[in-house]
């Protein structure tokens, strides 16, 4: 079996348009979440990461951040 690609938050930006404080502050948040970190520190983030961020910026055009938590909690996104 192959293994699922971990992503650097530098591509994860790359690919996603989103800046690297977004993404922190997200994950601080407990929106995203990341799987490891390198050797040297880095956050590792899964492939889902970029469907979470999607639905996250879907979101936020009625929503809270708070309210976003709640709902991606509550559906275990």
């Amino acid at each position: 079996m192959t293994p699922k690609k971990l992503y650097r938050i530098g591509e994860v930006m790359r690919y996603s348009g989103i800046s690297r404080q977004t993404i922190h502050n997200y994950t601080l948040l407990g929106l995203i979440h990341e799987t490891d970190r390198t050797d040297g520190g880095h956050r590792l983030y899964p492939e889902n990461v970029f469907d979470r961020l999607k639905r996250i910026q879907d979101l936020k055009k009625t929503n809270t951040l708070k309210e976003i938590r709640l709902l991606m909690d509550s559906r275990q996104e």
